[in-house]
């Protein structure tokens, strides 16, 4: 599995191309979770695949050039 780091530069990127970088900010999300999960903090792991899209869709908007 890439690192979360290489998933959110590979998104970048492909930017421009949304069925490139959508797997990719996806994946970035995954990561996130996973590292969350990882922490022992409590993770609610449904809950967070519930917002899997909804933090990929942040990525996605975080990674555009302004």
């Amino acid at each position: 599995m890439a690192s979360l780091i290489d998933s959110v530069l590979t998104a970048g990127k492909f930017i421009d191309t949304p069925a490139v970088s959508r797997p990719q900010a996806v994946a970035a999300a995954l990561e996130v979770i996973a590292s969350y999960s990882a922490s022992n903090s409590g993770i609610n792991l449904e809950a967070e695949m519930k917002r899997l899209s909804s933090y990929a869709d942040l990525i996605q908007e975080a990674l555009k050039v302004k």
